[in-house]
């Protein structure tokens, strides 16, 4: 969506980052909801560390963003949109130790 909203409908980047957090309430909202729903349990611990990450993560993200120019902000996405392509190359072409494990890695 960033990227959509920042080419495609040419947003300012500061608008952009509002928006996309706005949206990401009601998304992760619905997940949540239906998660539930479906699993009939809802894992507390893992709900209050999320809650928790997320709103210190916001909050170190937001007092960077006023500080940062527009073109750094895009240029940031780009090196993480970059990473995450190199990270889903890199897991399509290596193969696991174990193909079927469940277990704890490095064990």
């Amino acid at each position: 969506m960033v990227p959509a909203m920042i080419y495609l409908l040419g947003m300012p980047t500061s608008v952009v980052v509002g928006t996309s957090l706005f949206q990401i309430i009601f998304v992760t909202a619905n997940v949540t909801i239906l998660q539930a729903v479906n699993n009939q349990t809802v894992d507390a611990v893992l709900a209050l560390l999320l809650m928790v990450g997320g709103v210190i993560g916001a909050q170190i993200g937001a007092r960077f963003g006023t500080r940062m120019h527009g073109e750094h902000l895009r240029g940031l996405l780009a090196l993480i949109v970059l990473a995450v392509c190199v990270k889903l190359t890199f897991d399509l072409v290596v193969t696991p130790d174990e193909l079927y494990s469940l277990g704890a890695v490095g064990h």
